[in-house]
């Protein structure tokens, strides 16, 4: 027995809930729902230039024929559905529909309007500019300033809570919870700022980017001049000079840019991760749920896991689209077609990344006691302090103390040293009082410089 017809992606099925905002533009029926307006536009641009002997629209008729793309839904998506089973074409088929609205509007007289010199190209190129802009405007960009917005909570609220780093995954100069949160905002604001910035390029000149059948057309028409001016109408950068397609490159500089963003994101995932494995932040349980099939006691990262797998995916597809879509054989072949058509699977893991590592943060909580007994358990990091602290007296000429790095370095090198060890060395050394009274007070919780005001950055 076979199931009814199913999901193939768990963006669809498992997660369709964290993603389906992006769903509402970069669908099928978010594509050809931008195609139309697209049509409608082109349109009503040429008769109010008065193309051809046509005359503008009444207020009335551009309002009903601007509706019809703005109302775009069920009923649409059928009726396309049934023309291109006969067209076989995506945008033929949209140019019949508009026709049809045209007709019922009683506006045959500039049936011949629609789809006017333009190759399907030109259709696809702006609805794309046009989805993919309100994808990342209305729905990726918002979820990760959320998480922006949380991790920059975290970095506020843990500025002063001391914790000891590891560089190559050994003890180091301490620093605070809240300033490696902090790294992590400022990195992501870096990358959020530059796809904010990012341009969104159109193209509108034909089969093969020339105007050709434009100017045959109508030879005294400005027809760069009409095609910018439609082009930046829409809100969108004019592209002056391609082949048959618009070249993708700003899609390429936006996708790495996002998965630049993602790799700043799975950097964290696995650093959470990490923290939680040594037991420096804890988990908060979650009423009803179950951390192991037959382990009670656990209660598993899954958030952060299931970020940093899906951001891997999006990754994976970023960076392929990016390569792929920057070449076109000669004037154009078809293999952006259906790899745009997965622009939405790709910001849709990203999405769901965002979603968990939201959730995963309101779900952890520092552990303070096991930060402090760590710290404490490892005194030998001081001695980048006292080797520095030394060099200093011996600059100011108060010692006379040979090679302080390598005398600190027989001390604490691979061996654990104790804080009453570390204080009598420092009354040993020929260094000053007062830099002798500044070290035996330092202590692994006290040594995190100014950790806790480089959050203060923040937002520079």
């Amino acid at each position: 027995m076979s199931l009814p017809p199913q999901p193939l992606s768990p963006l669809d099925g498992r997660y369709r809930a964290a993603v389906q905002g992006l769903g509402e533009h970069l669908s099928e029926a978010g594509l050809n729902r931008a195609r139309v307006h697209v049509e409608v536009e082109w349109l009503i641009a040429l008769t109010e230039r008065g193309m051809f002997g046509s005359s503008p629209l009444e207020a009335e008729q551009a309002r009903a024929l601007r509706a019809f793309a703005a109302d775009f839904a069920q009923p649409e998506i059928d009726r396309l559905a049934e023309l291109e089973a006969t067209t076989r074409h995506d945008v033929k088929a949209v140019e019949y529909l508009v026709r049809e609205r045209l007709d019922a509007l009683g506006l045959e007289r500039v049936a011949e309007l629609t789809h006017f010199a333009c190759t399907s190209e030109d259709i696809n190129n702006l609805s794309y500019a046009l989805t993919v802009r309100a994808a990342v405007a209305e729905v990726w960009l918002p979820r990760a300033r959320q998480v922006v917005a949380k991790l920059r909570e975290w970095a506020e609220r843990t500025r002063d809570v001391p914790m000891l780093a590891h560089t190559h995954g050994q003890p180091a100069t301490p620093t605070t919870v809240g300033k490696e949160f902090a790294v992590v905002v400022h990195r992501l604001e870096r990358q959020l700022a530059r796809i904010e910035r990012g341009e969104y390029l159109g193209k509108f000149s034909g089969a093969t980017g020339t105007f050709a059948a434009h100017a045959a057309a109508d030879p005294e028409a400005d027809w760069q001049a009409i095609s910018r001016d439609f082009v930046t109408s829409l809100g969108l950068t004019w592209n002056p000079l391609t082949t048959q397609i618009e070249s993708h490159d700003w899609q390429a500089e936006l996708f790495q840019a996002v998965g630049h963003a993602n790799r700043i994101l799975h950097n964290l995932c696995t650093d959470v991760w990490t923290y939680i494995s040594m037991g420096y932040f804890s988990q908060v349980p979650q009423a009803g749920a179950t951390g192991s099939s037959t382990m009670p006691h656990k209660v598993n990262p899954i958030r952060f896991e299931n970020a940093e797998a899906n951001l891997e995916l999006s990754c994976a597809l970023l960076d392929s689209l990016a390569a792929t879509l920057v070449t076109s054989r000669l004037q154009r072949d078809l293999t952006d077609s259906t790899t745009q058509r997965n622009i939405g699977v790709a910001l849709g893991h990203s999405l769901l990344a965002l979603d968990n590592i939201h959730r995963g943060l309101g779900e952890i909580a520092v552990a303070e006691a096991a930060l402090a007994a760590d710290l404490d358990g490892n005194w030998e990091v001081l001695g980048e302090a006292i080797q520095t602290v030394i060099r200093a007296e011996v600059t100011a000429g108060r010692s006379s103390i040979e090679d302080p790095y390598a005398l600190l370095k027989e001390l604490t090198r691979g061996r654990r040293v104790g804080q009453a060890e570390l204080v009598a060395f420092v009354e040993g050394l020929d260094i000053g009082a007062e830099a002798k009274e500044r070290l035996t007070a330092l202590t692994p919780a006290t040594y995190i410089g100014v950790a806790p005001a480089l959050v203060d950055h923040l937002g520079e």
